[in-house]
């Protein structure tokens, strides 16, 4: 049996380069995508082959441009899938075990990777079997034995169309006026995040913060000074959500939510007091506040917590942090409230 020890996606990206083709001027991320949209860092490209000498001639293809990983079975490389996110994915259409069909097939069930894009590799020609791979949902194909120029070429388009259609997914989902998240991407990130906290048993916390105030802000201030002062909170919240899974999102006016997965209600109690504290510490002349002589923001907390909160759905979640801000605002305002989702018990 062939060892294939050397493959394992566990390795470092660095541990996988071997002699580095000498062209001239190797691209990188920055080169395969549009400025707005192009990633800090090297694209991920995953590569799937049970033989490691296909994987190695990949391997070459590829390792001057872009951050490889690796797998030699079709568990492996959904394992790679789920834990480092790849940009590409180069897929062997015949495995033992799992073939690149049914890799495939459990990719586009997940939404996590139902957008990763998809190349097949195979030996088997023809057009039947090009139209089998395109049907399935890949996104190219390409016949072994490969040529490098034609892998570097056919990963380079599908990576710069993936990085299009991600700013146009981004543009999209942002909020005009505050540049965060809007309420299109909340409702939908929710959902995900509510059904993840399901299976795995989790909790999950929504921050709902309202400004104080806000319209005493703008009758005498002006309308202008108010998005401003939106855009200023705005920028205060994400920058203290630091978590990549956190999410920060306008929901609506003067109103934020914040969703922080795998957060109890206390996780998510104490950040609600940093970002009260957070936005006081801006000191936004508010001489019209009703609570201090600067902008402050009240919150409401929900969070479920694991099986504790069985039946609920994720609008009974957002229900109970609006329950709380409401207990937020008729407490005095400029302070955070929560609780934890209750089970809900069907009637008999």
């Amino acid at each position: 049996m062939t060892d294939t020890s050397d493959f394992l996606p566990t390795q470092p990206p660095d541990a996988l380069a071997g002699a580095r083709r000498p062209d001239p001027a190797p691209l990188n991320a920055v080169d395969l995508a549009l400025p707005l949209v192009a990633p800090a860092r090297r694209a991920r490209v995953l590569l799937v082959d049970d033989q490691p000498m296909h994987l190695q001639v990949l391997r070459r293809a590829l390792v001057a441009d872009y951050q490889l990983f690796v797998a030699a079975s079709g568990p492996q490389a959904l394992r790679v899938c789920r834990e480092q996110q790849p940009d590409l994915v180069l897929l062997d259409v015949v495995m033992p075990d799992m073939d690149g069909f049914q890799v495939l097939q459990q990719l586009k069930g997940d939404p996590d990777t139902t957008d990763t894009p998809v190349i097949f590799v195979t030996a088997h020609g023809g057009d039947e079997i090009e139209t089998q791979c395109l049907m399935a949902g890949a996104v190219d194909f390409i016949s072994k034995p490969v040529n490098a120029s034609v892998v570097r070429a056919r990963v380079k388009t599908h990576l710069t169309l993936k990085f299009q259609s991600d700013l146009l997914r981004d543009l999209a989902f942002l909020d005009g006026l505050t540049g965060v998240s809007n309420r299109r991407q909340f409702d939908e990130r929710l959902a995900l995040e509510w059904g993840r906290a399901q299976r795995n048993g989790t909790p999950l916390s929504l921050i709902l913060l309202d400004v104080d105030f806000f319209k005493a802000y703008n009758d005498h201030y002006g309308h202008q000074a108010g998005d401003v002062c939106l855009q200023q909170l705005a920028s205060v919240l994400k920058a203290n959500l630091r978590r990549p899974t956190d999410l920060v999102a306008r929901y609506g006016g003067e109103e934020f939510v914040c969703l922080l997965p795998d957060a109890p209600l206390e996780e998510g109690l104490a950040m609600a007091h940093k970002l009260l504290q957070a936005v006081k510490q801006q000191a936004i002349a508010h001489q019209f506040s009703g609570v201090a002589d600067v902008v402050t923001v009240s919150l409401g907390v929900a969070t479920r917590q694991g099986e504790g909160s069985a039946g609920a759905t994720a609008a009974d979640l957002l229900a109970l942090a609006d329950a709380q801000l409401y207990h937020a605002k008729h407490a005095g305002r400029a302070q955070a409230c929560g609780a934890v989702l209750q089970p809900v018990v069907a009637a008999s």
